[in-house]
């Protein structure tokens, strides 16, 4: 009989989830659904991703992401369902939910729970913490700069400005830790290094917290969760869950990032290049290295922890499939304003035929719009206007390839060719639905561009429970 890994990703805009079937090890069943989960401010208006900029707050309903991993679960084959012999969840990293110790869910629905006494999520994209603002903090023991949207800078944050909202929580983590929490029943928050990292004040050697620093701060230990190592087991279901029987091993929660990079990286000798909401770029460092003692914040490259105590080598940047969003909800915008209607999506459409008919432009468009974490005060820029150039075609032909030249910026190719890179390794929500991109992609790297081993952070999640356990 046939058992089955299921792998979840909580992400920005949705949730996966996938049944790997562990004889084959291939997909058995997947489900996506999005979350439509941002929270909308009292005008109505939905707050922005553009809180990199502003003292807007960026977060998410918690009750809702829920509801939504639940109803993705749910549309799995009830068959596989009870045959699933482990689980792993991985989801959006940097961002931070508080809830409280033992009255975080409530699992009187049946088979699955609902979220209780927790906060809405403060997500990766929040930018209450300004530039000033993060200066102030005290210098971390880690080779990890802190940004706007990191969890531990954001608790600060709130330490300064909403001391008492944190009072009445007593467990923080990312919103993957929450739900491991929950399907397990711990009291606490178990959270492995790969999200460790990205709330800031871990070091990476050590695998721990920055203990004495924060303390000093005065910050909140008691939210600190316990780390346990990345690909591990941190509990088991504490009940019966879609089906899934109680009992159920349960991995740490790890990073959507090195998932995803896991899923499709098949060498080591791969660079992989994900365009989706935002941006990267990343490559394995050799098994010897290690990572700098200090922050380096002026740098684009940052080195994330993977599995088995190696780096990737990271260009992460925060403008992605999120700048052609906002290029294409401006344009729906204005038209609404002249007085025409035409949904984002068929305007986007419309947008890609234009530019396929505009091969090249001189036209450029430096799409930073929402800075990036090395330089958060750049924003974008349209340069080499001429009367010849201002066609959607142009226009939609150079934001693409600023896209990637944003990111090869933080990357040169040269760097890629000195680590033995031998091919690139193309995937994401964008690119998939973007012919343009495609193409400016293939332009920008001398090494072969390879299609079709996208990367899937939920498929990711449960290939490391097959292959790690």
């Amino acid at each position: 009989m046939s058992t089955y890994i299921l792998g979840v990703d909580v992400g920005t805009t949705s949730v996966k989830a996938v049944l790997l079937e562990t004889g084959s090890r291939s997909v058995a069943a997947s489900q996506t659904l999005p979350t439509t989960s941002d929270i909308i401010d009292n005008s109505g208006i939905k707050v922005s991703a553009l809180a990199c900029h502003t003292t807007y707050a960026k977060e998410q309903d918690t009750g809702r992401i829920i509801g939504t991993l639940n109803r993705c679960i749910g549309l799995l084959p009830g068959d596989k369902l009870q045959h699933v012999s482990s689980i792993g969840l991985s989801g959006q990293m940097h961002g931070v939910l508080f809830w409280k110790a033992k009255s975080g869910c409530d699992w009187s629905n049946r088979d699955f729970f609902t979220a209780r006494d927790t906060s809405q999520l403060i997500t990766w994209q929040d930018g209450r913490c300004s530039s000033n603002f993060l200066s102030s903090l005290p210098k971390p023991d880690s080779h990890l700069s802190v940004a706007a949207g990191f969890g531990c800078a954001t608790i600060f944050w709130l330490m300064k400005h909403r001391p008492e909202f944190l009072e009445d929580f007593t467990v923080a983590g990312t919103i993957q830790d929450y739900v491991v929490s929950m399907l397990c029943g711990l009291d606490g928050c178990v959270m492995t290094p790969q999200n460790a990292a990205s709330w800031g004040f871990f070091n990476t050697s050590s695998n721990q917290w920055n203990i004495d620093i924060l303390k000093g701060a005065g910050f909140p230990l008691r939210l600190l969760p316990q780390c346990s190592p990345s690909g591990g087991l941190v509990g088991q279901t504490c009940a019966a869950w879609h089906g899934i029987p109680a009992g159920t091993p349960v991995g740490g929660a790890l990073g959507d990032f090195q998932c995803s990079v896991y899923s499709c990286m098949s060498a080591r000798t791969d660079a992989v290049l994900n365009i989706s909401t935002s941006a990267q770029l990343t490559f394995s460092m050799p098994a010897d290295f290690r990572p700098p003692d200090s922050p380096e914040p002026a740098s684009s490259i940052s080195y994330f922890p993977y599995f088995d105590n190696l780096y990737l080598a990271v260009a992460a940047s925060l403008n992605g499939g999120n700048v052609l969003a906002t290029f294409v909800e401006m344009l729906t915008a204005w038209m609404k304003e002249l007085g025409a209607e035409l949904s984002d999506s068929c305007l986007y459409e419309k947008l890609i035929r234009c530019a396929l008919n505009q091969e090249t432009s001189d036209l450029r468009v430096s799409p930073t719009i929402l800075g990036e974490r090395h330089n958060p005060l750049c924003l974008g820029q349209v340069t080499n206007i001429s009367t010849t150039n201002l066609s959607l075609g142009h226009l939609t032909r150079a934001l693409c390839r600023g896209v990637l030249d944003n990111i090869t910026s933080m990357m040169p190719a040269e760097r890629l060719q000195q680590a033995g890179v031998s091919r690139i390794v193309a995937s994401g929500s964008a690119i998939a639905r973007n012919e343009v991109l495609k193409q400016e992609v293939e332009k920008a790297f001398p090494q072969p561009v390879v299609y079709g081993q996208n990367a899937d952070s939920a498929v990711g999640v449960a290939m490391v429970l097959y292959d790690l356990l």
